[in-house]
């Protein structure tokens, strides 16, 4: 099974809508966002693609109320876990948490085959020692919001082999859909 790890979206819908739609068409089957999505509305492009979503807010909560409101209709395939989550997928253990010193703690349990974080906006791949002997693989997907000068990255990984890639968005895609609403407003 592939997932797609994302964070940091920042608003930024058409870069987080294209990411979902390559993730997919590269064979993922989960999307997992670890944070600061900040406006709930952001996330409604993502169940077009039909994929199982799992999300927690991250240090920019945005609107939690309407967040609930937005998980709560029918058809909806987001499941918004608060602060941090736990997951099953494909029989893998994985922590999802926006900090990355919070993920450090998690992984170095022993508790998750994988802790995926965010927050840094920067692309990071780690394996941490863990109490039970073993290593952990943390991953850090930077941001697919493009936030600042970082480029609009997330992260394909094949839950089986445990391989996994980081995929930059070209931030070209936001400028043109920005472009295109300007131009129909004009109209």
């Amino acid at each position: 099974m592939k997932v797609c790890i994302l964070s940091d979206s920042h608003d930024h819908i058409p870069l987080l809508d294209a990411a979902a739609a390559d993730a997919r068409g590269r064979g993922a089957e989960a999307i997992l966002h670890c944070g600061d999505v900040v406006a709930p509305s952001t996330l409604k492009c993502l169940n077009r693609h039909g994929l199982p979503v799992h999300v927690i807010h991250g240090n920019n909560t945005g609107d939690l109320y309407t967040l609930g409101k937005i998980i709560a209709q029918p058809g909806n395939l987001i499941e918004y876990h608060g602060m941090d989550a736990g997951v099953e997928l494909a029989g893998k253990r994985i922590f999802l948490v926006h900090y990355p010193h919070y993920a450090r703690a998690m992984a170095a349990t022993g508790d998750w085959d994988l802790v995926c974080c965010g927050h840094s906006h920067k692309t990071k791949v780690s394996l941490i020692p863990n109490i039970k002997g073993g290593e952990t693989l943390l991953l850090n997907p930077g941001t697919v919001g493009g936030v600042g000068t970082s480029p609009a990255t997330y992260m394909l990984l094949d839950l089986e082999s445990m391989a996994h890639e980081i995929i930059e968005i070209p931030k070209s895609i936001e400028q043109d859909a920005i472009r295109a609403q300007l131009e129909a407003r004009d109209e």
